[in-house]
Parts: C-alpha cells; sequence; structure tokens
C-alpha cells in the first residue's frame, strides 16, 4: 500500500472515503475568530473527517515566555490522536480551506510524533468541493486506542539557540509571514513588528499556485534551493507569527526533495517576549 508523505490529491482521497485505515482531519481556523472553524465543519465537512482545533489541539498552553501557539505537550497530542482513532498504520490527510496553512501544522506535529504516514490535501476543501465531491454534516463514530508517540529529536530549533548562532552564515532563517510583516511596513497581530535579523522572507503563499494547490515539486526544488544557496538543510530554520505557517514551509521543502529543515516554533511572536532581542526591519 502506497504511503503519502507530504500531499495527497482529492481524486486519490476519494477512492479512500470508505477506507478503515485512512483518516480524515478537517484543520480549518480564523486567527480573528478561534470558533469559526468548528461552525463550518458542522456546516459541511469531508466524509468521516475529524475536526482539530488549532489553539485546543494543535498547541500548548500560553506562557510568559511563549510564543501565540506553543506545541502541545507530545503526550496530550498522543492521546488526541487516539482519540481520534488513529493508529501507527493509519493513513492520515490533513486539510483546511487555506492552501494548507493550518493543516501542515498537524502534518509537522505528527511526524514529530514519528507518524509519517500524513499528508496535507492538495487545494484542500476549496478544491474537494470545486469539484462536486461529497460532504457531510455528521459527526463520525470513532474507535478509540491508545498511540504511542516515538518523539523526533533534532526537528526544533529553541530561541536560545536561534541567539547564540545569530550571524553565522551556515544558519539560515526562513520567515513565512507576507512580506510587509516580515518588512515592519505593519503588524496586526503582535504588538510588535520587524524580523530577527538575518532572516529572509519566503510567505508560504509563494508555495501555492494560482488555483491553491501546490505547485510542483521541481518548481519548488528550484526556488527553494537557491534560497538555500548550498547550506545544510539542518541548518535551515523556520518560523512565521507563531510556529503555524512556518510548517507549510517545512512541507514545501519537503516535496521539493530537500528533508531536514528544522521548526522554531515560537517564532516572531516568542522572539519578541523579550525586548533584549534583537530585531530589524527593511526599508
Amino acid at each position: 500500500m502506497s504511503i503519502y508523505t507530504t500531499t495527497v490529491d482529492t481524486s486519490t482521497l476519494a477512492l479512500h472515503l470508505d477506507d478503515p485505515a485512512w483518516i480524515i482531519v478537517d484543520c480549518r481556523f480564523r486567527l480573528n475568530n478561534p470558533q469559526w472553524g468548528l461552525s463550518a465543519y458542522a456546516e459541511g465537512h469531508i466524509p468521516g473527517a475529524r475536526y482539530a482545533h488549532l489553539d485546543r489541539d494543535l498547541a500548548g498552553r500560553i506562557t510568559e515566555a511563549s510564543g501565540r501557539h506553543p506545541l502541545p505537550d507530545m503526550v496530550d497530542f498522543a492521546a488526541k490522536l487516539g482519540l481520534w482513532g488513529i493508529t501507527k498504520g493509519t493513513q492520515v490527510v490533513a486539510y483546511d480551506d487555506t492552501g494548507g496553512a493550518i493543516a501542515a501544522r498537524l502534518w509537522w506535529l505528527m511526524r514529530q510524533a514519528g507518524h509519517y504516514g500524513v499528508a496535507v490535501l492538495d487545494g484542500g476543501i476549496t478544491a474537494w468541493r470545486s469539484e462536486g465531491r461529497p460532504v457531510a454534516m455528521d459527526v463520525p463514530e470513532i474507535r478509540q486506542n491508545v498511540y504511542f508517540p516515538n518523539l523526533q529529536t533534532g526537528v526544533l530549533v529553541d530561541t536560545a539557540s536561534l541567539l547564540k548562532n545569530l550571524g553565522s552564515k551556515s544558519l539560515l532563517i526562513i520567515d513565512a509571514r507576507a512580506e510587509p510583516r516580515f518588512r515592519g511596513d505593519q503588524e496586526p497581530i503582535d504588538p510588535v513588528a520587524g524580523h530577527i535579523p538575518g532572516a529572509v522572507n519566503w510567505p508560504f503563499d509563494r508555495n501555492l499556485d494560482a488555483s491553491g494547490r501546490f505547485r510542483g515539486s521541481y518548481e519548488l526544488r528550484d526556488d527553494l534551493a537557491a534560497l538555500v544557496n548550498g547550506r545544510a538543510t539542518e541548518n535551515v530554520v523556520h518560523m512565521c507569527g507563531s510556529g503555524v505557517t512556518a510548517c507549510h514551509n517545512i512541507l514545501a521543502m519537503e516535496i521539493g526533495g530537500l528533508q531536514g529543515s528544522r521548526l522554531y516554533a515560537g517564532s516572531w511572536s516568542e522572539w519578541i517576549r523579550d525586548p533584549s532581542r534583537p530585531i530589524a526591519s527593511s526599508p
């Protein structure tokens, strides 16, 4: 059986709607209306999908030192996977309606848990509906189990490590936020504008084509390899506002065959917690 580890298309998912080895997770979310995604799920979702709430299921407790979406405790996250009926042999498909911006967070978390049979639905529910495929309003019956994670190390970078290595030519920080936020022209979410000195900007929507699907693997590889510019992928660190859309850039690199880059989960919203940390802006 094929295992999908990056993306899966709508046609393939449609063939597996009744396959008990496949589990679908709806990750739709709006920062300005945290309950919107659950309401959208209730109004219509891909048949069989569970719902994952970004704040409650894909993030942990916010502290005075953390960013807006700290990683969940792995024990808690594994318990959630078990409640969703996911086992080690499950092919998981995550989707949203924003080109994978939120679904990629679930994709990354599952990989951190050692589960590689996880993919983002290319084009999300937008593509699914545009093709006239079925939607449901009922909550599926779930056979729960206990999920035992295999926590992967070396996939994260923390603030202290970034500070220690800031300015190193071997380190590349890629920021997934929109250009105006990166430049410091505006900051609609966090209290401080700008970016980490030395970081480069790759807004996550550059990974998508006009239809909201991921660009081809060779295109992504060419563009992202040029950005990486010969550095070892383990020295490439991804960030964004709170560690969510940064996962989209990690996924894009994986699609392009550039494996092994890491996540700064705290991202900008954690970096600015301490005013002594350096901040840059672009003219």
